[in-house]
């Protein structure tokens, strides 16, 4: 019986080690990889054949931590991401608050601390261009929100308002709020802010996935599925429009405590291409904003010590009791850590949770991993726990150079994103974006796990001795993620029986010079041997 689909005409990046130039599809699932005249015969008159055009076909990316559906809503509402300052930001603003005169709040997100002084826009920008509502702007990164007068009054907060223990209300001299509310703070608006319909949830969902079909992504772990977030997912996944594969971490409540556990028990599951059996953690907040947790205090603008050492938002003698009890529970634990007090936080409680209950296979990782103690490297590997990578953002950029480096100091500075060292010690790689926090662009990832160096940039290289070679980066955003997922047995490698989930790429990224692999870019996507991108679906 002749084929559903065959590949031709490129190089098959199989992820094995192995390279061959087709591939066979049957009824959704890889039947041959071989030569073409291999594979020529199992071809009829009913038999689909994809021409790669000297490009080449690799598994499908996986993301290992990614927000799709916040991503996507943010598309369907203010978007920001593409503003580039503070005065397209403000553009952006004024003209969708125009466009939707009836609209009680104005919502969005999306923009980036180095658009502004300080990295903290003002509630007065806010003002000039909405004086009579109340707007609520999510910042890129999701640690802190940007908000007018009017949100400021309806939430009450005033000069007098004291920072909550997880969070920071940035202030004018007098003590006034200033506009920009860093994480915990931000609920104090966010509480009143209205909650999107699930409609609004389930097209947010629908934009995010079309968008990274559109990067060769096929499947990935959602690292904030609270249960609006899960309905959605369960709603697309019975509908048949849930065309990615997707590992839900469900959101760990920090001001709860374990009583929470029958809760998340009571969600895992799932239905269709949709499963949630993971839990995430937030430890820590992030190093632009001083939150993200340190062994040794922040600097200030003159190199001298601020005492301020971030924040661990879980005690963490309480963190290794609820990663004990979630991992003896069957639980994978997805915590982010950004600062080295937050990893070591993490470590820890793996470590205990492993002493307690013994080696398992619920595949706990760790992402971000920012600054990462020397120290600390080495136990990724010996406690089994996954380094969850986020490559894009180690390269020298504004927010690096100028809101990171000069208050973390040249030490600590050098521990920053130690790809390498992780990979030289053994541990495992997983890779992701944290989009919409940045690019859901898996070649970016790479090419910036590879150079070190932005897209596009001519810069100097961030830490080259942290340097990922390409197979070892490409295997993170492929088989490494799709482990991760509890999905490498089906995917992340091209091989036979494992699902065709697949990504053609009008280049080979071996053979392109390093510094030029952001510039290959997706043609197809395909998902069970479906086409999923582009769209129309043919």
């Amino acid at each position: 019986m002749p084929t559903d689909l065959i590949f031709r005409n490129g190089l098959v990046r199989t992820v094995t080690g192995r390279t061959a130039t087709a591939v066979a599809v049957e009824s959704g699932r890889i039947t041959a990889v071989g030569s073409e005249p291999d594979i020529r015969p199992l071809a009829g008159a009913g038999t689909r054949i994809v021409d790669l055009g000297g490009g080449a076909l690799l598994p499908g990316f996986q993301d290992a931590h990614v927000h799709p559906v916040m991503a996507g809503l943010t598309m369907i509402r203010c978007d920001l991401a593409a503003a580039g300052d503070a005065a397209g930001a403000l553009r952006v603003v004024r003209d969708y608050a125009e466009a939707h005169p009836d609209l009680p709040w104005i919502v969005g997100g999306g923009w980036a601390m180095d658009w502004f002084t300080g990295g903290t826009p003002s509630r007065t920008a806010l003002d000039a261009v909405v004086p009579d509502r109340p707007v609520h702007l999510v910042n890129q990164d999701g640690h802190g929100v940007w908000v007018n007068t009017r949100a400021l009054d309806l939430a009450g907060i005033g000069a007098a308002t004291p920072d909550p223990a997880d969070g920071r209300i940035e202030r004018e001299p007098d003590g006034t709020p200033q506009g920009t509310l860093h994480e915990g703070a931000a609920r104090l608006v966010g509480r009143l802010v209205p909650e999107p319909t699930g409609d609004e949830l389930l097209r947010g969902l629908h934009a995010g996935q079309r968008r990274l079909h559109a990067a060769g992504v096929t499947a990935w772990q959602d690292a904030m599925v609270d249960p609006k977030i899960q309905r959605a997912y369960l709603a697309a996944a019975e509908a048949g429009t849930l065309t990615g594969r997707v590992a839900g971490a469900l959101w760990w409540e920090r001001d709860r405590g374990a009583e929470q556990i029958p809760e998340l028990l009571a969600r895992r599951g799932g239905a269709g291409r949709f499963r949630a059996g993971t839990v995430k953690i937030m430890q820590d907040g992030v190093a632009e904003n001083f939150t993200a947790a340190m062994t040794s205090a922040y600097l200030d603008g003159c190199g001298c010590s601020t005492g301020n050492h971030g924040m661990s938002f879980i005690d963490p003698r309480e963190l290794q009791e609820y990663v004990t009890l979630l991992d003896a529970a069957g639980f994978q634990v997805h915590v982010h850590a950004v600062g080295d007090r937050a990893v070591r936080e993490a470590l820890d409680a793996f470590a205990r949770a492993r002493t307690i209950n013994g080696p398992g296979g619920n595949r706990h990782h760790i992402a971000h991993l920012q600054v990462v103690h020397p120290d600390d490297v080495p136990r990724f590997a010996a406690l089994g726990v996954t380094a969850n990578i986020q490559p894009l953002w180690a390269a020298h950029e504004p927010q690096m150079d100028e809101l990171t480096i000069p208050f973390l100091g040249p030490q600590r500075a050098s521990w920053q994103y130690p790809f390498g060292s992780l990979d030289r010690t053994g541990a495992a790689l997983a890779a992701g974006s944290d989009w919409p926090v940045s690019s859901p662009d898996p070649l970016w990832g790479l090419h910036v796990a590879v150079n070190r160096v932005a897209p596009g940039e001519d810069t100097e290289e961030f830490l080259p001795e942290q340097r990922l070679d390409l197979a070892t980066a490409l295997t993170a955003y492929t088989l490494g993620s799709a482990r991760v997922n509890h999905l490498d047995t089906e995917t992340g490698t091209i091989e036979v029986g494992k699902y065709a989930d697949l990504v053609v790429l009008d280049a080979d990224p071996y053979t392109v010079p390093a510094e030029r692999l952001a510039e290959v870019t997706v043609k197809a996507t395909f998902v069970e041997g479906e086409q999923v991108h582009p769209e129309p679906l043919v």
